[in-house]
Formats: C-alpha cells, structure tokens, sequence
C-alpha cells in the first residue's frame, strides 16, 4: 500500500512541477477515488503532508529560471497561513457528502474557466 501512496505522490509531484498543482487537484482526488478516504481525511492528510517543503524543488527551478514573484509569494503564504486555519475551523460543521460535492463543484468551475475562457 504505501508503494501505492508513493506513485500517487510521484505524480502529484510531476504534475505539480509541471502545472504548479497537486494537492487539491491530484492528491485529494486520488484519496478520496482510489483508497477510500472520506473527503475530510483526504484534505487533512493533502495538507499534512505539504507542511514539509514539498515544492521547494520545483519552486527553486522556477525561480531560477526567474518565473517567481517573492513579493507576491510570501504575501499569499501570509493569507494561506491564515485562511489554512479559518477554513478548517469551518470544515468541521460541513457534512462530507456537501463537502465532496463542493469540492467536485469547485474543480468543475476551475476546469471550465480554463477551457472556455481566458
């Protein structure tokens, strides 16, 4: 199983280096699909496991092939850092079933607004 867990993260990886994706969009997704996670335990463990540095790789390349805004990054980590933690006040009271559902909602608009628009 945690062979498994490692390709999961390989790709998410791959796509996140490629795409600047992966939590939301792979891993979640995966979880919840492929190992039976609920939709809460798929966004607690994503985001557990990006308290390491796991773009730091990734953002190193882009940054020296100068696509990195440092400015504009640490200012969103500020707001990721406390919207991290406002959000998962909320989660809690939002039934999994709604929360998967919204969370499908919530890609299906981004996939969209990708594809038929600017």
């Amino acid at each position: 199983m945690s062979v498994a867990y490692i390709l999961v993260g390989i790709v998410a990886g791959m796509f996140g280096g490629l795409f600047g994706i992966g939590g939301a969009t792979i891993i979640v997704p995966a979880l919840v699909l492929l190992f039976d996670f609920n939709q809460h335990q798929a966004q607690g463990t994503t985001l557990a496991l990006m308290i390491p540095p796991i773009g730091l790789l990734a953002a190193w390349r882009y940054y020296t092939q100068g696509h990195v805004n440092i400015q504009v990054a640490v200012f969103i980590a500020l707001g990721f850092f406390l919207g991290g933690y406002l959000g998962a006040l909320l989660v809690g009271k939002v039934p999994d079933l709604l929360l998967k559902k919204l969370f499908g909602f919530f890609l299906l608009f981004v996939a969209l607004r990708l594809i038929v628009f600017k």
